[in-house]
């Protein structure tokens, strides 16, 4: 069995940030084992660097991306707004590894985390095992995508693609699409894939639009919107799902095209089409569902950290009684500046509870 201090699970960028900070406390490289210091290491499912960046849709480009905040210390590079953000933003996480020196093992997937001896943890993954006193948690979302479910689902004959499923309009070219959600990825979807076919949007509410915001005030209002929910041990949603859409160029692309008249969500899906809430039938060759993501942490399941709502209470990025465990890139830290932000204060949290000799995780009811 391997070890080290900490370890950091997931390296996307708040994963990143918190290895920036851990090195700059002090910790060593736990693949060089030097031995009395505090060391630490991340362990990345990915095959290279770039997160979720790596499976973005081909079209993303980088003027479309809804921004990139720096990586500490190391500002981004001018980008060409034309570049897809699957290659650009890679690009920019390989090129800040190298820089901070960090010590990273990929691919490497993190499979349980479960209590070990000494009041420490245990990581089990694919390729070994470690021993370790407290872990930073920097999953995402990308891999657990939120799939509804529709009466006759199962018998639909087309294709039916979530958004990390999706690659390019061309595919669904001469297609009668259902694109599903209410977000900013379903409106870039929809703005997209009306080029090549005929759209059909589906949402559970409303959209509402805004003709633009102080992201300033807004960011904070949403913000902490997120940090009460997580305070108080309520699911959340994506950061997304707290704001509403603004009209950006390819909102407004897609409303002059007739992409953005919205229908009320179906009831039930059948072989060729889906049955209208006010109960006429319509006919699709595939459905698209933008529907977001939850927060993928099974791995976390041995841990016990869900309450009886099924969410998790949080002070800061410490899960509320168990200060071995840092949850990062979770609840108001999903925002890629909120990432940077709790990668440090998940570092220099872990810090002040190593300092504490005697320190024990409060039990949980």
């Amino acid at each position: 069995m391997d070890a080290a201090t900490v370890v950091v699970i997931g390296g996307g960028q708040s994963g990143l940030s918190a290895g920036y900070h851990l090195k700059r406390h002090g910790f060593a490289d736990a693949l060089d084992n030097p031995s009395g210091e505090r060391t630490f290491v991340v362990l990345d499912a990915a095959p290279a660097a770039g997160g979720a960046w790596r499976d973005r849709w081909e079209s993303l480009r980088m003027a479309t991306v809804n921004g990139i905040f720096d990586l500490p210390g190391f500002p981004q590079p001018p980008l060409d707004p034309g570049e897809p953000s699957r290659t650009a933003v890679p690009r920019y996480f390989a090129d800040f590894e190298r820089a901070a020196g960090l010590p990273i093992l990929r691919p490497v997937r993190v499979t349980s985390v479960r209590p070990g001896p000494d009041r420490g943890l245990i990581v089990e993954a694919d390729r070994g095992r470690w021993a370790t006193r407290a872990i930073v948690n920097a999953t995402g979302t990308w891999t657990n995508p939120a799939l509804p479910v529709y009466p006759g689902q199962d018998t639909f004959t087309g294709p039916q693609l979530h958004t990390r499923d999706y690659v390019s309009a061309q595919r669904l070219a001469g297609l009668r699409v259902a694109v599903v959600g209410g977000g900013i990825s379903a409106v870039q979807l929809l703005e997209e894939i009306s080029r090549e076919a005929v759209t059909f949007w589906y949402t559970r509410r409303e959209p509402v639009f805004r003709d633009g915001f102080d992201p300033e005030v807004a960011g904070r209002e949403i913000i902490a919107k997120v940090t009460a929910d997580v305070a108080a041990g309520r699911p959340t949603g994506s950061v997304v799902s707290y704001t509403d859409l603004i009209w950006t160029p390819y909102a407004l692309a897609a409303k002059r095209r007739g992409a953005l008249e919205r229908r009320p969500m179906f009831t039930a899906i059948e072989p060729h089409g889906v049955r209208e809430a006010d109960g006429s039938f319509t006919s699709v060759d595939a459905i698209v569902w933008a529907t977001g993501f939850k927060a993928a942490l099974a791995h976390l399941e041995p841990l016990g950290l869900r309450n009886a709502d099924g969410g998790i209470r949080m002070t800061g990025t410490q899960v509320a009684g168990e200060p071995r465990v840092h949850l990062v890139g979770f609840g108001p830290s999903q925002s890629t500046v909120g990432a940077n932000r709790a990668g440090r204060d998940a570092a220099n949290a872990i810090v002040r509870h190593l300092d504490r000799p005697t320190a024990v995780p409060a039990a949980r009811g």
